[in-house]
């Protein structure tokens, strides 16, 4: 084995300078680290852009700050390793509301994404179905079995309480559907719990009390200024070598290690590493490892994706509620699935003008017909609905922003999590020097995406013969 070694990432969204950040902290000093990107810009869904004179965000607008265990998430971490930790801010106004009968009403408390641990709790949006969550002297869930989270849920509490508050709760996050969810991807504690308990109830209270929150911690964070920042930050401290606009089109096996091929046809260029992080989604992912990894590309090439559009209107002094923002059922047929009321929710963004930022998102698993309209249309469609769903007629926009985002969200089917465990088992057995990060392996969200790249990093140095402690 040469030294130094020679280390690639390929993709260079959050995870995969997350992995970068990881390989620079543990692995050998000397290590060389190259960050390939086929675009232009780094940080993948994390982009802050500018509307109306000031930061706004057109991708992922926050972060968990705690993970599951009830410890400190991988992002905030991050950010703590980056020195950005004082610039972590919270919401102002955490209160939501969903789009019920066409009329806004709160979102109630109590729920795991949507899955109430109290029936009657949630009576003011949905009616639980009646004596259908009872005891059958059996766990929920078999313990290798994955179901979605769509059936688990309508078969104990009936379908209003999907199609009223789960479904908008995990199609604001997944932009897909509750009956095509898996269980364990999406919910994990949720699916732990009812391999254990013997009804829905006791599974989502078991869940909450398995990861405790102290009374009024936040849960989630942002960084004043914006989430770029975070990417930028990671550039430099990973000391990686960052190559733009450089798609890598192809993955060789070599004796040492990797030959990728980068650039376009006509003139590639060829370059040897040790080992390669694969942080790109599912699709490219597979193509690259179609040649050396056909099993595992397989499996991976299965996984299929949403697409969104992120429409943001500044509008001068509006009328708003209190609210963060709202999240509209499918079954309320309206284009907006969700609204972020940004200069209300984010108190560092409030304006002495009163101009207000409202984000809209738009696009729904199986349905990106509707993305197909001009620009203009869908932020005059979403100027239309949101006016109609605060009941009074908004202000127009003097400054708007419409942000597509194809292919964005992964679309975890049953049996997720089984499917890529073996195509990382096979890949590990092939070439232990090759691994894959990104939430189309590992769920959605900036701590997961973190914590996926910081695994591969740590996997890529034990395979070299290093150490990842």
């Amino acid at each position: 084995m040469r030294q130094p070694w020679r280390v690639a990432v390929v993709g260079g969204g959050i995870a995969g300078l997350a992995a970068a950040v990881r390989l620079r902290d543990r692995a050998p000093a000397g290590t060389e680290i190259t960050v390939y990107e086929q675009s232009g810009g780094l940080g993948g869904k994390l982009r802050t852009g500018e509307l109306a004179g000031q930061p706004v965000e057109f991708g992922a607008e926050s972060f968990l700050m705690r993970d599951p265990t009830g410890a400190e998430s991988a992002a905030v971490a991050l950010a703590r390793r980056l020195g950005l930790a004082e610039k972590i801010v919270h919401p102002t106004v955490g209160q939501a509301a969903l789009v019920i009968d066409g009329g806004l009403r709160p979102i109630p408390g109590g729920t795991l994404v949507g899955v109430p641990g109290d029936l009657e709790r949630v009576a003011t949006v949905a009616r639980p179905a009646a004596d259908a969550d009872t005891d059958g002297g059996r766990p929920l869930v078999g313990p290798d079995a994955d179901v979605s989270v769509g059936a688990l849920v309508r078969s104990r509490f009936g379908d209003e309480v999907v199609d009223r508050l789960v479904d908008p709760m995990l199609g604001g996050v997944y932009a897909g559907r509750a009956d095509d969810l898996s269980l364990v991807t999406t919910m994990p504690a949720l699916a732990r719990a009812a391999r254990v308990e013997h009804t829905l109830v006791g599974a989502v209270r078991a869940a909450q009390a398995a990861a405790p929150r102290a009374p009024g911690a936040p849960v989630f964070g942002t960084l004043a200024g914006g989430l770029s920042s975070l990417v930028e930050a990671a550039v430099t401290a990973s000391g990686a070598t960052v190559r733009r606009d450089a798609a890598v089109r192809e993955l060789t096996a070599t004796g040492t290690g990797w030959r990728l091929t980068v650039g376009p046809t006509r003139d590639p260029q060829l370059v040897d590493v040790d080992a390669v992080v694969l942080a790109v989604p599912a699709r490219p992912a597979a193509r690259l490892l179609a040649g050396p990894a056909p099993e595992a590309a397989a499996v991976v090439g299965e996984l299929d994706y949403a697409s969104v559009a992120l429409v943001t209107l500044a509008l001068p002094q509006p009328r708003l509620p209190e609210l963060s923002g709202f999240l509209v059922p499918s079954t309320e047929g309206l284009l907006i699935k969700a609204a972020t009321f940004f200069t209300t929710k984010w108190g560092h963004l409030r304006r002495p003008d009163g101009l207000a930022l409202v984000r809209a998102s738009v696009g729904r698993y199986g349905e990106e017909a509707q993305l197909q309209r001009p620009d203009a249309d869908l932020a005059a469609t979403v100027h239309r609905e949101l006016s109609a769903v605060l009941g009074t007629p908004l202000p127009a926009p003097v400054d708007g922003h419409v942000q597509r985002w194809g292919g964005a969200l992964p679309q975890y089917a049953p049996g997720h999590a089984d499917r890529v465990a073996a195509a990382r088992t096979a890949l590990r057995a092939a070439h232990s020097t090759l691994a894959l990060a990104g939430a189309g392996y590992d769920g959605v969200g900036i701590p997961v995406c973190v914590r996926s790249g910081e695994t591969a990093a740590e996997e890529i140095i034990t395979a070299l013969g290093g150490s990842a402690t």
